[in-house]
């Protein structure tokens, strides 16, 4: 087993390395040489093993991807778990009653934990998403706009016709509205994640229970999770405007986002044991 702090990339060397190449060949991915040298032909195995396994194909050998080829544990993935805490969260939402952060970071957080999203990546990812989808911190109901209700028209109206949304007409707009953390919405979403967190089709019967604090954490996790590869190759490129719209589906409050990530940059670290660029 390698060193559970590594995280190899193109330029490293060493036993560990050489580790790395006897392993993607056992797994069918060639890296060339076998001689402790992380060159090119190392990343591209690297990265075609990280596509195979469905890993960000960053060609770096860190934690997640060393675990894959059975030279590491999930004991060694990153956290940034330790390193949130309320006061924290609080510079991350500026305007937001601190009450509100207290009573629901926790269920957030181990909702990240239970999933495996609790790199610092997508801990920001999730923190800066309820900072632009609902600054108060807390699971609530979509209100009307002229983005989803016509003038004179029933509320939601816009919603109600939306294939996209799984939506088949009157009353789905209302009754699939945005809700919850990450402002779940239409029928489809209500269905599939309804389902991921364990609720069978209790969300579509009532879809309520999306504004429910431990639902509404889980759903924001199970969405994150959906498009997690996604996310996270937009987050390496530095590209908060995609990693938005890869959950919002355009840019609305991409300023909050943006701002809420910037600052957890600044505030929020990485936990022992990954060291290194290591990866997401």
């Amino acid at each position: 087993m390698t060193d559970r702090s590594l995280s190899m990339q193109k330029g490293s060397s060493g036993p560990d390395v050489e580790r790395l190449q006897r392993s993607l060949v056992e797994q069918g991915f060639a890296p060339g040489q076998v001689d402790g040298h992380f060159g090119n032909g190392t990343e591209a195995a690297v990265i075609a093993f990280q596509q195979s396994e469905g890993l960000l194909p960053d060609g770096v050998a860190g934690p997640r991807t060393l675990a894959a080829l059975g030279l590491g544990t999930t004991e060694d993935f990153p956290t940034a778990i330790p390193g949130v805490n309320v006061m924290v969260v609080s510079e991350m939402f500026p305007a937001t009653p601190i009450g509100n952060i207290v009573a629901n970071l926790p269920l957030v957080l181990e909702s990240l934990v239970t999933a495996r999203l609790d790199d610092r990546p997508m801990v920001l990812m999730a923190l800066a998403t309820i900072r632009a989808e609902t600054e108060s911190f807390l699971p609530v109901a979509e209100g009307q706009s002229r983005f989803n209700t016509s003038p004179r028209q029933h509320p939601f109206d816009l919603y109600d016709n939306r294939k996209d949304l799984g939506n088949r007409g009157v009353p789905d707009g209302e009754r699939f509205r945005g809700r919850g953390f990450i402002q779940l919405t239409g029928r489809s979403n209500y269905q599939r994640f309804g389902a991921v967190v364990g609720l069978g089709d209790r969300l579509v019967q009532t879809p309520e229970l999306a504004c429910d604090p431990v639902i509404a954490a889980k759903l924001l996790t199970a969405f994150l999770a959906a498009n997690a590869i996604r996310i996270k190759q937009a987050l390496l490129e530095d590209d908060l405007r995609q990693a938005r719209r890869l959950v919002n589906g355009g840019s609305h409050g991409l300023d909050r986002f943006t701002d809420a990530f910037r600052i957890g940059e600044e505030v929020i670290g990485l936990s022992p044991p990954a060291a290194g660029t290591g990866n997401m």
